[in-house]
């Protein structure tokens, strides 16, 4: 259970690197207008307030995996993370869009439950 607890946080890790990514470096191009739904002109109003966005983005990433390197000890600061992903994953639902909530949010809550269950 603490293999899938340990890749479950990794993986919501890894999807807020890849949010950075498109929010940093891909907001105003193809790949990062078609997720995000943008026109051209859109993109490029608000690609200084996405790349913004982005770098909130890793630091959840860079707290969630500074957790799993510290193993057990790191416990606390994975729960905190999480936490923070899971909230701003329903504000974003509640202000932008439902998807968020199941792309963002979901994937944290479960790693949250299976974390509490295995640990706690």
């Amino acid at each position: 259970m603490e293999l899938l607890v340990n890749l479950l946080v990794l993986l919501v890790a890894l999807l807020h690197l890849y949010f950075l990514v498109l929010e940093m470096f891909l907001w105003d191009k193809p790949k990062g207008m078609k997720v995000f739904g943008l026109t051209p002109e859109k993109a490029a109003v608000t690609k200084v307030m996405a790349a913004n966005q982005g770098v909130y983005n890793g630091f959840l990433s860079a707290g969630l995996l500074w957790g799993l390197y510290q193993g057990k000890a790191g416990i606390d600061v994975q729960v905190f993370f999480l936490l923070c992903v899971i909230v701003a994953g329903i504000y974003g639902a509640m202000t932008v869009g439902k998807k968020i909530l199941y792309v963002q949010a979901l994937p944290a809550a479960v790693a949250l439950v299976l974390l509490y269950l295995t640990f706690m």
